[in-house]
């Protein structure tokens, strides 16, 4: 069946709907050649339409140690061509059966290339996706629907749980976490309790941690105003590390402001510098909000690494109290451990056993 995905300017894009399902949602990309199968199951894509720019998708298919939570949050893919043969030892299911299952929308030979030169040019925007024969009241409807903000209470786990360690014990705060994240605290020794959102800072302090993670997740960070207050409350009180959405929720939570990118950071060939060491990484990131680096003037925050490509803030430091945070994705392995540095300086900070 032949569809299209129209922009909110009016922009249309051509292609064929792998199953008759339509979208609502803001359109992003990526620019990450493969995970393909982690950007759709991150979390922090929730109610977006998100465009790999990369053009052969589903040649390795779908395999369920790579997801990256329960489910996919995504509202659609736009993609160029669709492979539907994937060859690899871990393939379980193919992508068409993936996307079917998971009711994700998705418009395939489309020009992903001009979808996204034209995004880059005009930013991030609403747009759908809908049969190529649509009729115009149902594109009004469509286009009527106004896009969730607060999403980070749909991404979270709903329950608490644990990963058990002999290392420190670690409270994760989940706004939509990668799964990732979580193996790469506990390969690091970590004792996870994963705790959902709303989850208070006196709950949290109950739990008695050694450390605090604040994870990735997706929107913007003022849409979740009570986060923040319970992060506040939890400032000095014990080790902090921020990735991504929790570096963001951080920054407010200090007194810094957050500000939307024209069309983000998405991929995982991203060159960041590390102001103190002044090592460039490459390295995966899924974002489209930033820290303001002027907001940091008179707070004791320094900023620890920098974007090569607009020179937004991607990390920060407490200049007093062991609270740290980057705007990158340090377990998505670009490098492929060039950035695993990040969990021996978080886990450094941690209390030892005796």
């Amino acid at each position: 069946m032949n569809g299209k995905l129209i922009l909110e300017d009016g922009t249309v894009f051509n292609g064929k709907l792998l199953n008759n399902m339509k979208a609502t949602g803001e359109v992003v990309f990526n620019t990450g050649m493969t995970g393909y199968q982690e950007i759709l199951t991150d979390p922090s894509y929730c109610r977006q339409i998100v465009t790999l720019t990369y053009p052969l998708i589903g040649n390795y298919g779908i395999a369920d140690i790579f997801m990256q939570s329960r489910k996919s949050f995504v509202n659609g893919f736009i993609i160029g061509e669709l492979c539907d043969n994937g060859s690899n030892w871990h393939l379980e299911t193919e992508i068409s059966d993936f996307l079917t299952r998971q009711g994700i929308p998705c418009l395939y030979d489309v020009d992903t290339r001009a979808v996204t030169k034209h995004i880059r040019a005009a930013g991030t925007m609403k747009g759908i996706i809908v049969p190529e024969d649509a009729a115009k009241t149902e594109i009004d409807e469509l286009f009527a629907v106004p896009i969730k903000k607060e999403v980070v209470s749909e991404a979270t786990t709903p329950n608490v749980y644990k990963m058990e360690n002999d290392g420190p014990h670690v409270v994760v705060m989940d706004f939509g976490i990668k799964q990732n994240i979580l193996d790469s605290l506990h390969q690091w020794g970590c004792n996870l309790t994963i705790v959902p959102s709303n989850t208070t800072a006196e709950e949290i302090m109950n739990l008695n941690p050694d450390g605090i993670f604040l994870s990735n997740g997706p929107g913007d960070p003022k849409d979740i105003p009570d986060v923040i207050e319970n992060v506040k409350k939890l400032i000095g009180k014990k080790p902090m590390f921020g990735i991504c959405l929790g570096h963001q929720i951080l920054g407010l939570a200090l007194g810094a402001n957050t500000y939307k990118l024209k069309f983000g950071h998405r991929g995982s060939n991203q060159p960041v510098k590390n102001l103190e060491t002044g090592r460039v990484y490459i390295t995966s990131q899924n974002h489209g909000y930033a820290v303001d680096e002027a907001s940091l003037e008179g707070l004791p925050l320094k900023v620890t690494h920098r974007s090569i490509n607009d020179g937004t803030v991607e990390g920060m430091r407490h200049t007093k109290l062991p609270i740290f945070s980057v705007q990158f994705h340090p377990e998505a392995s670009p490098g492929p451990t060039d950035n695993t540095y990040l969990f021996d300086q978080f886990v450094s900070m941690l209390p030892k056993e005796e």
